[in-house]
């Protein structure tokens, strides 16, 4: 297929398509959306992020993501495990993130959940790589309907849920893996195909 399908951006280079020229998703998409991630918290973070996209635009919570750090002290788990009814009420009055309780109380228990497996495991990281294994590349073609799910997906879904995390469907999981590396579905044509760590840019 001619890369001369994927229109090329103001800079020269070719992007998947749902990234478009707003210079946030632009950024997003460069920067971080396929980018293996191994830190135990910032994958907790991610995970958390993309409960509360249930039902929204990932671009809703990309530009409220700044608000949702403040608002949740950094993602530090073992800071919102501690969380209270008070805190729960002043969150559902904050407008920088989306005021939704179930997904609120839900990242709290998830917090818990996270601390006991760090708490008796090689860690959070290691446990999600182990049940993903190596980055898959999908050698997607420019214009191939999207993946929205995978068999590995509906694992470490049911894995997740088995430990007591909410919001993580096979749906938001594979989305969760598309961010954080664990899958690479750039375009063929798109100029982070396989450029899989930020050193790896074309």
């Amino acid at each position: 297929m001619s890369q001369d399908t994927n229109p090329l951006h103001a800079d020269g280079r070719h992007r998947c398509r749902w990234c478009g020229t707003d210079p946030l998703y632009v950024a997003y998409h460069d920067e971080e959306w396929g980018v293996p991630e191994r830190d135990d918290r910032a994958l907790f973070e991610k995970l958390i992020l993309d409960g509360f996209q249930a039902g929204l635009a990932w671009i809703t919570i990309l530009r409220k993501r700044d608000g949702f750090r403040r608002a949740f002290d950094g993602f530090e788990p073992e800071i919102i495990a501690g969380y209270g009814p008070d805190k729960v009420e002043a969150l559902m009055q904050d407008a920088g993130i989306v005021r939704n309780r179930a997904k609120i109380e839900a990242t709290i228990r998830s917090a818990r959940v996270y601390l006991d497996i760090m708490g008796k495991g090689p860690g959070f990281s290691a446990w999600l790589w182990d049940i993903n294994g190596p980055t898959l590349d999908n050698r997607r073609e420019e214009g191939a309907p999207s993946l929205v799910t995978s068999p590995v997906a509906q694992a470490m879904s049911k894995e997740l849920k088995s430990r007591g995390f909410n919001f993580v469907g096979p749906t938001i999981v594979y989305a969760f893996m598309q961010a954080v590396g664990m899958v690479d579905d750039h375009d063929l044509t798109c100029h982070r195909h396989g450029a899989r760590e930020f050193g790896g840019r074309r």
